[in-house]
């Protein structure tokens, strides 16, 4: 009991010292300061019940917005200066305490990145606890949509001659395809391989959101022509005419959902048109990330009830005479028979050695295919978006996925073969659609050539 009359005390004054930064006076610096570093010390659960008691306790006063919606109502716009200027009135009044005081933030230093911190908790906090805090969430998420804006960011390429900083900041947050050591920057930086970050300009050295960029003869359709043994692959020979990205990095979770990841994209490919002209086809080589865990396991195992596509339907993805080569083969190499065609592909897909055996590559290669296809294109959530969260990310921004776009035995390290059987995409970025943003980006900055 005493433990919690400590902790409910130590949450109550941290939120009281957060109201004190509400309207800024000479000290409320310090008072920032002070409250960053109480509220890193605060453990996990305490945060939950710090924000739980942010909602709460710093809120509007409800029977003051009554009154102040009555006065707007009761004017009827009768007195179209006077309705105004209440409008103006009612627009302060409704905003949210807490938006004011987050406001001032950025004007400390690491105020910013502390924001970004905080609402990442916040929606961790709601992710592990099933807490409803999107109007916590939303209040920062409104101010960093104003922040975020074009004329706050800036693009940098990073290269091998960058700061070690840069360097090994890109090796500690790639976590598409992580690297064991800082040496594999070599296969990632020089020659036809390009990185570029965006900054934040209260936030110069830490990028917010980086990309990673190869530069070939046509779309590469698999990792391995990229990143070969960690050397990098081997290296063109004429002018390159494609530029693929293969590894899209958000480090700040704050960040999430905010829509940087189009911006970076619309960038880069602006600042290579005008660096490599003869480039003219954009598109990606992606992770099916959940496709092996989430969706076919459990339709092998016939638990996938949720999705559109069933074990009646894999069956006619994968005709009788693969089935029937998959169950003998599986039963040679395991001496035991096993007529069950689910359990046999289950079987043979949880061990990676699959890859290595050519025979199974013949026969899974097309309906393997086939599956991811569905799944990317097919399966939805329950706002009619793509299940698939690297789909919804480009399919939302406008790029199209053909099944020619679906590569097999594209990511043969255990990672791939464990997230998504080996499978690739790729994700074209069509000239319409750098056209598209383009003429939308302008409406908003007509200062854009």
């Amino acid at each position: 009991m005493e433990r919690n009359n400590v902790s409910t005390r130590k949450i109550r004054e941290l939120v009281d010292l957060l109201r004190s930064v509400q309207s800024p006076t000479k000290s409320y610096p310090e008072r920032i300061y002070t409250f960053r570093e109480r509220y890193q010390t605060l453990p996990l659960e305490e945060r939950r019940l710090f924000f739980e008691a942010l909602l709460s306790e710093v809120e509007l006063d409800q029977k003051e917005m009554t009154q102040e919606l009555r006065r707007v109502l009761e004017e009827g716009g009768q007195d179209p200066l006077r309705f105004r200027k209440q409008l103006m009135h009612l627009r302060e009044k409704i905003e949210s305490p807490r938006t004011r005081i987050f406001r001032n933030f950025p004007n400390v230093s690491g105020g910013l990145k502390f924001l970004l911190d905080l609402r990442a908790d916040v929606l961790a906090a709601q992710r592990q606890y099933g807490l409803d805090l999107e109007p916590l969430e939303q209040d920062i998420a409104r101010l960093f949509d104003l922040w975020f804006q074009e004329g706050f960011l800036f693009l940098n390429e990073i290269t091998l001659d960058s700061p070690y900083r840069q360097i090994r900041f890109l090796k500690e947050h790639d976590l598409v395809h992580p690297m064991a050591n800082l040496e594999e920057m070599g296969s990632r930086l020089g020659e036809d391989r390009r990185c570029y970050a965006l900054y934040h300009r209260l936030m110069p050295e830490e990028p917010i959101i980086f990309i990673e960029v190869a530069l070939t003869r046509g779309i590469a359709a698999s990792i391995h022509e990229i990143l070969g043994d960690g050397n990098g692959g081997p290296r063109l020979q004429r002018p390159p005419d494609t530029a693929v990205f293969y590894s899209i990095n958000n480090t700040q979770n704050g960040l999430s959902g905010l829509g940087l990841g189009k911006v970076l994209i619309f960038r880069v490919v602006e600042h290579l048109e005008k660096t490599h002209p003869g480039i003219k086809t954009f598109a990606t080589l992606s992770p099916i990330p959940g496709f092996w865990e989430r969706y076919l396991q459990p339709l092998l195992k016939g638990e996938g009830r949720s999705f559109r596509l069933n074990q009646e339907r894999l069956l006619e993805i994968f005709p009788e005479k693969t089935r029937q080569a998959l169950v003998d083969l599986y039963g040679q190499a395991k001496g035991a028979a096993d007529s069950d065609f689910f359990s046999v592909l289950f079987a043979i897909l949880s061990d990676p050695r699959w890859i290595e055996d050519s025979r199974y590559l013949r026969l899974l290669q097309k309906p393997l295919c086939a599956v991811a296809y569905f799944y990317l294109t097919e399966e939805k959530d329950r706002q009619g978006r793509p299940l698939n969260p690297v789909a919804n990310f480009h399919l939302g921004n406008g790029a199209v996925v053909r099944p020619e776009n679906i590569h097999f035995a594209a990511n043969r390290s255990p990672r791939g073969l464990m997230e998504s059987c080996g499978i690739m995409v790729n994700y074209i970025y069509s000239q319409s659609w750098f056209r598209q943003v383009r003429q939308a980006m302008k409406a908003y900055l007509p200062w854009m050539s």
